[in-house]
């Protein structure tokens, strides 16, 4: 239980800092995703919400951007964590290396399940603030408005989409992480993983984690247009938003989520292996057949 708790931390610091670190960058998305006629581009939103809103209008949606991704943060990697030893239990060790792949990417599901209904309320709350001028520009003036007019709905509008985006973005991020990590090792990195140092361990890490990264944003902004939309919008529901905005209009702001993820996935990742390190918690080392699966398969002399 002490491991899942500190990898549950590690995971509130990975997801929660990082998340609250780009707000500026995630603010400016949001609202080319929600109003591409008034903001054109990365850099041209930038300077419209400046002139807006000032610097502080940059930091708009930071509380509920910190709460709700620290309780994803804790749900995604803590039960990943629970999920990946229940399911190679359940599988036995050969099949575990075997369709070790299939396993990350259903431990990663299930674990994301849970944590998206721990973020929807926040991040519902996070899109009204940074997307509809002059609705409100704190938590605690949003959270009891939208509880007023739309009641628990209102929080939990956006969790199916939600899990339209986060499901295929966390079984990328961490089936793909764990794959790259396998192959850096294996035809990059010149020396055994128990040969390196922490620190060359950790800057495996995060190339990886900035590889998954990349991935993970092309497969999830389709759904995360239809997501920025869905909370500003009243009344719409999901297939509708899709319809309207056609092929083109769901890859708008691609390239700003690419910069912004691929960093924040390298980060998030690199912060949960240090918060591994610096607890000594145990780190496996990439997967290798197990010697019965060898014998098997008449690979031993």
């Amino acid at each position: 239980m002490k491991f899942y708790a500190l990898c549950g931390l590690g995971g509130i610091l990975s997801c929660g800092l990082t998340h609250t670190a780009v707000v500026p960058l995630d603010l400016v998305k949001c609202r080319m995703q929600v109003d591409p006629q008034k903001y054109k581009g990365i850099f041209n939103g930038f300077s419209i919400t400046l002139k807006e809103d000032g610097v502080r209008g940059l930091a708009k949606g930071w509380a509920p951007t910190f709460i709700g991704y620290s309780m994803q943060g804790l749900c995604k990697f803590g039960f990943y964590e629970i999920f990946k030893v229940v399911y190679s239990n359940m599988l036995g060790e050969e099949n575990t290396y075997l369709w070790r792949t299939s396993l990350y990417l259903a431990a990663s599901a299930s674990a994301e399940f849970f944590a998206d209904i721990a973020l929807a309320p926040m991040e519902a709350a996070k899109v009204r603030i940074q997307t509809q001028p002059g609705y409100a520009n704190t938590l605690r003036d949003a959270a009891p408005k939208m509880y007023k007019e739309e009641g628990l709905n209102a929080f939990y509008k956006g969790v199916a989409p939600l899990w339209m985006r986060q499901i295929p973005y966390t079984m990328m991020k961490f089936a793909c992480f764990e794959r790259t990590v396998e192959a850096l090792y294996k035809f990059v990195v010149p020396k055994p993983r128990s040969e390196c140092s922490k620190g060359e361990q950790l800057v495996v890490t995060f190339v990886a984690g900035y590889i998954a990264g990349v991935f993970c944003a092309i497969v999830s902004h389709p759904a995360d247009s239809v997501v920025s939309v869905l909370n500003k919008e009243k009344g719409s529901t999901a297939s509708q938003v899709l319809q309207r905005l056609g092929f083109k209009g769901v890859w708008k702001g691609l390239f700003a989520r690419i910069i912004m993820i691929g960093t924040l996935t390298a980060l998030q990742w690199f912060i949960y292996d240090s918060v591994k390190v610096y607890f000594r918690l145990p780190r496996p080392p990439p997967p290798e057949m197990p010697e019965s699966l060898k014998k098997k398969l008449g690979l031993t002399q």
